[in-house]
């Protein structure tokens, strides 16, 4: 076996173990959803109080659907959850699933559809870009796709709505947080406990969306 195959081999047996003996591996598998991504916007849920029976959210970056399960105990028949993917996502009960890109022109006008041409209270996202390891490369991706993220909530987000987005502590972060500044009234960095803590992830929480149709 050459130097770099044994090196990927104990990677992965590492990943492994580390999943196997993570407590909210463990918890989700208890609960019933399909990542422990859920423990995540439930932690940050209980801080900030996002999502409420009459909420109406679109969840990006959807499957395998975790932070869609957890929405669909909270919001109830005057809300909506939308989920949207590039990925088929299985059916999750009160969720709206869209097959698409939410970047392209076709994926909005079925989003507006299934929203019945009403605006949405809530973006969520827990996307990340394919990383490659090359920082400048990385950061490029991960500006491109918040760009994205800002820009789907110029055509879906209600007045006074609300984001919830995944960022990665780094230039992009920053970048990121500068841009929010001047959409919404109020920015936050939360770091839930369900999100390992060698990781760089954080969650910008932006409230108080300021209408760029008017």
């Amino acid at each position: 076996m050459s130097r770099n195959k044994s090196k990927q081999k104990r990677k992965t047996s590492n990943w492994v173990n580390k999943q196997e003996s993570d407590q909210f591996v463990k918890k989700a598998r208890a609960s019933g959803f399909r990542a422990r991504a859920a423990f995540k916007l439930e932690q940050i849920d209980h801080k900030a109080g996002l999502i409420k029976a009459t909420t109406r959210l679109i969840d990006l970056g959807a499957a395998p659907g975790s932070w869609s399960q957890y929405a669909s105990k909270k919001v109830g028949p005057q809300g909506q959850i939308l989920a949207v993917d590039l990925l088929p996502m299985e059916p999750v009960p009160g969720v709206k699933f869209i097959q698409g890109d939410f970047t392209e022109p076709n994926t909005i006008a079925e989003i507006h559809n299934a929203a019945g041409g009403e605006l949405l209270s809530l973006v969520l996202s827990d996307m990340a870009p394919n990383i490659t390891g090359i920082r400048a490369t990385d950061q490029a991706r991960i500006e491109v796709l918040q760009e994205a993220i800002l820009a789907f909530c110029s055509d879906t987000l209600a007045p006074g709505g609300r984001l919830l987005t995944k960022l990665f502590e780094g230039e992009a972060a920053v970048e990121m947080r500068k841009r929010a500044k001047t959409l919404f009234k109020d920015i936050q960095v939360i770091k839930p406990d369900a999100s390992r803590s060698e990781s760089k992830e954080v969650f910008l929480l932006a409230s108080g969306y300021k209408s760029q149709k008017n």
